[in-house]
């Protein structure tokens, strides 16, 4: 009785009962073999590429096996968080193609029936159970302030004891009624906290997912499950969160391993099914001669707001994680070009124990192969996305010019080894500025870049030969025979193979003549096929080009 006076003390407001909230969460209908998991963020700045892997890990068990994968704000921490971080959230997982099932939308809505998706606003169910356990005498207030544990804390230091708040060291454990009645009138501020069952000479042996077989000291301390403001601590607030919405399994950073414990004996406590849990090690950075963690204060790039930013399709982001996810998987890239990701199923006991490195020339490389795989169309459709947000100017002068611009970024694109260019959007602007006409005048104020051994004379002389005898419907063979018959008509050798032969014999060779047009054209010496260059720029503005090329003082 006395354990129910004290849970009626304590929260006199509260009415329901767990079974009451049992009945709003029904098991969800899906398979035995279905997995149910979660990315649980804190909102306290941009989503860290550490936690958009273990999205996409969590997304991709639940989704390949038919489950539910679900977005959780965990927003009890409120001096930490900070304006905008959902959104950020939210953003960064649909740039990466990890598609949530259930969650609080952009719109401030939510979708999926196990809601509310935010921690704050689940806050009376948590105290629901809290009071629950007080009733039960499984916890207790404590009304220790900062004074009370520091004098605890030293005493322990001076006997050489473990340091916490503990069996004999929890001096409110065994609070009565009548103190805590008599410490609240006072408006004494306190906390709850769980009565540990366990001891810590005993041990556990708890599976990873991912690390495998770990033992344990059993848990001991008297935790914290609501603090004094009211709000649950995360220990506490995940554990109802995961048993209520059907949280079958968890992916999470191995900095959360040494909670192991603690979560393990807060779910036997309540009673709940304990979900299986995978603790993954951190993406490490390559500083100087050594590695590290990823910090968010230290490194922009660890941010996935940063690779958007940069322009990197968020597919790529996701293509580079499943690498480090499982090794198996560049294999089956390389035997399936064309598949989504999505088609390649993971392993958990097949995950790097240890923190994989990130990789910028693996990432740029994948981004390549990326981009290369889609169509002109949709490389447009992506480019301008990106342009709206972060090159404006750019994005009104490929607006203005869609059909035209399509085409430029289909260049060696429909063959069966495509182009790999551009490893992220803002590659694009300075390989095809070249090709719009207010971009090029500015780029030729500066004067044209043309090859060390051919002097401005005889750069004129050789694009003021080619423009006498252009043929805009000229095939490519017939195209280029009229560059080589330029060639040996001013003196350079036709091919290669002749001028190698007899260097001394020609002012140079049919290369330097093709450059010299290129760089008219272009002012760029190296770019995609010079013939396919001047077909989609029209007959018009080669001409244009040329004659302005004629008429420069460089």
């Amino acid at each position: 009785m006395s354990n129910e006076n004290m849970a009626e003390l304590l929260f006199p407001d509260v009415q329901q009962l767990p079974a009451d909230i049992y009945s709003q969460y029904p098991p969800r209908n899906l398979s035995s073999s279905a997995f149910v998991t979660r990315f649980a963020p804190s909102p306290t700045g941009s989503l860290n590429i550490g936690g958009l892997y273990a999205a996409l890990i969590s997304e991709r068990l639940a989704h390949q096996s038919n489950g539910v994968f679900f977005l959780r704000i965990e927003d009890t921490d409120k001096k930490r968080e900070i304006e905008g971080s959902m959104e950020n959230i939210i953003n960064a997982l649909s740039y990466a193609g990890i598609d949530f099932d259930e969650g609080p939308l952009l719109s401030g809505d939510e979708k999926g029936a196990y809601g509310p998706y935010k921690q704050s606003s689940r806050i009376q169910i948590y105290k629901v159970f809290i009071k629950h356990l007080v009733r039960n005498g499984l916890a207790y207030p404590c009304f220790c302030d900062a004074d009370d544990l520091q004098k605890i804390r030293i005493s322990q230091q001076n006997l050489k004891a473990t340091t916490g708040y503990y069996g004999e060291w929890a001096k409110h454990r065994d609070i009565s009624f009548d103190q805590a009645k008599e410490e609240i009138k006072n408006a004494k501020p306190f906390v709850i906290r769980l009565k540990s069952p366990d001891s810590s000479d005993m041990r556990i042996t708890y599976h990873d997912l991912v690390k495998g077989s770990i033992e344990f000291p059993e848990n001991d301390q008297d935790i914290v499950i609501m603090k004094m403001d009211g709000l649950p601590t995360y220990h506490f607030a995940h554990a109802i969160d995961d048993h209520l919405m059907g949280t079958t399994h968890v992916i999470r950073g191995d900095e959360w391993l040494s909670s192991v414990p603690i979560h393990l004996q807060l779910f036997e406590i309540l009673g709940f099914r304990t979900p299986e849990y995978g603790h993954i090690a951190p993406i490490m950075k390559q500083v100087g001669s050594s590695k590290r963690k990823f910090s968010k204060r230290k490194d922009l790039d660890g941010t996935a707001e940063f690779y958007k930013e940069q322009g990197y399709p968020g597919i790529a982001i996701s293509e580079y994680f499943m690498n480090l996810i499982n090794s198996g998987f560049e294999e089956w890239r390389m035997a399936n070009p064309n598949k989504s990701f999505k088609d390649f199923s993971i392993s958990t006991n097949k995950m790097n124990a240890s923190g994989a490195l990130f990789d910028m020339d693996k990432l740029n490389d994948i981004s390549k192969d990326v981009i290369s795989r889609l169509q002109g169309k949709q490389v447009f459709d992506d480019l301008c996305a990106w342009t709206k947000e972060f090159d404006p100017e750019f994005y009104t002068v490929i607006g203005k010019n869609e059909e035209y611009t399509v085409n430029i970024l289909n260049i060696g694109r429909t063959t069966e080894k495509p182009r790999k260019d551009y490893s992220k959007w803002s590659d694009v602007k300075p390989m095809i500025a070249f090709f719009y006409d207010d971009l090029f005048k500015v780029d030729i104020q500066s004067g044209y870049t043309l090859p060390a051994n051919v002097s401005v004379e005889a750069a004129k002389e050789i694009v003021r030969g080619f423009s006498k005898t252009y043929r805009f419907n000229n095939e490519k063979d017939a195209w280029f025979q009229e560059i080589k018959e330029l060639a040996g008509k001013l003196g350079y050798a036709k091919d290669m193979k002749q001028y190698k032969a007899s260097p001394d014999n020609y002012k140079g060779h049919v290369g330097d003549v093709a450059m010299v047009i290129r760089v008219a054209l272009t002012n760029r010496t190296n770019t995609p096929d010079l013939f396919d260059i001047m077909k989609i720029m029209g007959e018009k503005r080669v001409l244009s080009r040329m004659q302005r090329f004629l008429g420069e003082s460089i």
